[in-house]
């Protein structure tokens, strides 16, 4: 092997200084070459018992890390509402809740966040949210996207206020203990609900800006008013109800004008023989819309009875005679 590459080195040299190649150097050197092809390769190198180097699993570069805290990171919300478009802020008697928009296993929507401030604060996640707000009992609903850097929502309620009084035809005040008031939804029969029941006379309701129907029970029997209102959104809408009805007290005397027995029962009969108003005592008192009536009057084993008629007006005073019947 030495001598191969020894001719291989000369005839190298020669031809580089441009020195004539004997043709027999040629031929032996070529002569050596074959039979170095015919030589068996060389073994190849035992492996290495070291297992290879494995490389490092990658790690999220620390914009990818910014990001993901980021996404998961609460963000600052502030959630505002007015009465009318481009209306100043509601400053208090607001309800705030947020809830989930993914419902969970009973398939209600997770409350998240609840305020009472009139300019909420809440903290959360980037998502998306339903938010819920009550003003009084006006209402409204409104989607809501958090997302990275801050975010507000301004809620318009479109509501407007509802104050209700009653009086008896003729405009006689009516004792506010006698009177209570019904709110419900719609001038429809068919779908009305309860927006608010056993109101006191002047109270304010707030309301969403609409039609309602109300209705003024005077007394617990059967003087009742309805009327159908309107809400306007922003306004105050003041309304008083006009019952055709009285306050009638009665008493069993065995004179005109006499005092009132004691330990009486009492009905009282419709036309039509229906019972709307019974009681127990020396001197009871009820309201009754107008029309005609039947008072009984018991005592032991005895009856006594007058018919009687109502008509609107101031309170009266029925007595049942022991002397006539």
């Amino acid at each position: 092997m030495r001598l191969q590459r020894t001719l291989a080195l000369l005839l190298t040299l020669m031809i580089m200084l441009g020195s004539p190649v004997p043709l027999a150097s040629t031929q032996a050197i070529a002569q050596e070459a074959g039979t170095a092809a015919e030589m068996p390769p060389m073994p190849r190198p035992r492996p290495t018992d070291r297992a290879p180097t494995e490389a490092p699993p990658a790690t999220p570069t620390e914009a990818t890390e910014a990001i993901a805290e980021m996404v998961s990171t609460p963000q600052s919300v502030t959630l505002t509402a007015s009465i009318v478009p481009d209306g100043p802020p509601i400053p208090d008697g607001l309800v705030w809740r947020v809830f989930d928009t993914t419902p969970d296993a009973s398939g209600e929507l997770a409350l998240v966040a609840k305020s009472d401030q009139g300019t909420a604060q809440v903290e959360l996640p980037p998502g998306e949210y339903m938010v819920h707000v009550a003003y009084g009992r006006a209402q409204a609903s409104e989607a809501l996207s958090v997302v990275p850097g801050g975010n507000t929502l301004a809620v318009v309620l479109d509501a407007g206020a509802l104050r209700l009084n009653s009086a008896i035809t003729g405009d006689i005040p009516i004792p506010p203990a006698l009177l209570k008031f019904d709110i419900l939804s719609g001038p429809d029969e068919s779908s009305r609900q309860v927006v608010a029941e056993g109101l006191l006379p002047n109270d304010i309701v707030t309301l969403n800006s609409g039609t309602y129907h109300v209705i003024s029970y005077f007394g617990t029997v059967n003087a009742v008013v309805r009327a159908d209102l309107r809400v306007e959104p922003g306004q105050l809408t003041d309304a008083t109800l006009y019952h055709h009805a009285s306050q009638v007290s009665f008493k069993l005397v065995s004179e005109e004008g006499g005092e009132a027995i004691a330990d009486v029962e009492w009905t009282v009969k419709t036309s039509d023989g229906t019972t709307v108003f019974t009681d127990l005592g020396a001197f009871p008192a009820t309201v009754l819309a107008e029309g005609d009536y039947l008072v009984l009057a018991k005592q032991g084993d005895k009856v006594f009875n007058r018919e009687f008629q109502v008509q609107s007006g101031a309170a009266r005073e029925v007595e049942v005679l022991t002397s006539i019947y």
